[in-house]
């Protein structure tokens, strides 16, 4: 199969964070470190944040998940826009707030809609950035004015899963945003462009007072040994990280060029997928499957009409490109 349904950086495991893995797993009869405390200093040299500011998860969907259970108590409100990573519905749900859906603009996320959308209940927003599975990119001013618009008992959860993919020019200084705003949670992970998805490692960063509350809630030994090292030599492999990135901006124009010679309407990315209208999503995904490709139909997000295909190899590109040809002509 040509797995191209879940965002995963199509060149594995760079070799570095092999390497550590495997030699972590020396020690894989001991319980691993509970503070992660190597990748944790790397983490504080890298970003110029203090140690207690950090909280390491099992992917950055715990942290999100780590995020709705200290900001909030049953009843509460979170808000969160249309389109928005499936996981903020279901943090919601599992700290049984209140979850208020707010209309997207352009499959994005409408910030002037989502201040207003707060209300004396609410205690959190999620914000992605890049969002999944639209892709859409949101300028730093206008985030930026958001960040100082929404009430200080209101917990900002800002999810940067791909914000490696961001180009030069489209980059920020989440970090420093963090020393202004007490109320902000930045979350990232190693699954994306480090190629560790199934180690299952991210990390959040907030002042210590919110970062302290969720080190108390996160399971001890949420992120085991070999998922510890292969993050820290993977923050270090430089190389490998460049090269995931220019990967993926040819394989992003590779892909969307394809797609428009058939005819296919996409969603501008700066992820690394790319959203596209198909018709029958189901239908078209069964065919790819059938072909030997996995993309992701996108039904429970409301568009039945559409798919969200990750940007592979130039080889599996290409593969994608020509079962998909041979999909819509059997429509």
């Amino acid at each position: 199969m040509i797995l191209l349904a879940s965002n995963e950086n199509p060149l594995g495991m760079p070799e570095s964070a092999r390497r550590a893995a495997a030699a972590a797993l020396e020690g894989a009869g001991n319980y691993p470190d509970s503070n992660g405390t190597a990748l944790k200093n790397a983490l504080a040299a890298r970003l110029d944040v203090p140690l207690d500011w950090l909280t390491l998860g099992c992917g950055s969907s715990e942290i999100l998940e780590l995020a709705a259970q200290v900001s909030l108590k049953p009843g509460e409100g979170v808000v969160y826009s249309q389109y928005g990573f499936v996981v903020y519905a279901q943090a919601a749900a599992h700290a049984h707030a209140k979850s208020t859906v707010v209309p997207a603009r352009d499959f994005g996320h409408d910030l002037q809609a989502m201040r207003a959308a707060i209300g004396e209940d609410t205690r959190l927003v999620f914000v992605a950035n890049p969002n999944n599975p639209t892709g859409t990119f949101l300028e730093a001013g206008p985030l930026l004015d958001f960040l100082q618009a929404v009430p200080t008992h209101v917990t900002v959860l800002l999810d940067e899963a791909y914000t490696e993919y961001l180009a030069p020019a489209q980059r920020y200084g989440s970090i420093e945003w963090v020393r202004r705003f007490p109320n902000l949670i930045v979350a990232r992970t190693f699954s994306k462009a480090y190629g560790l998805a199934g180690m299952r490692i991210g990390y959040g960063v907030s002042q210590s007072a919110l970062a302290s509350r969720m080190n108390a809630q996160r399971p001890r030994f949420n992120v085991s040994s070999p998922a510890q090292a292969a993050a820290l030599a993977a923050l270090a492999d430089e190389a490998f990280l460049a090269r995931s990135y220019q990967l993926n901006m040819d394989g992003r124009a590779q892909l969307a060029a394809g797609l428009a010679e058939l005819g296919l309407q996409t969603l501008p990315s700066s992820g690394n997928f790319l959203m596209v209208q198909v018709g029958d999503g189901q239908a078209i995904c069964s065919r790819l499957m059938a072909a030997g490709i996995a993309v992701s139909t996108l039904d429970g997000y409301g568009v039945p009409q559409w798919l969200r295909i990750t940007i592979g190899l130039p080889e599996q590109n290409r593969a994608v490109l020509a079962a998909l040809r041979d999909a819509i002509g059997a429509r």
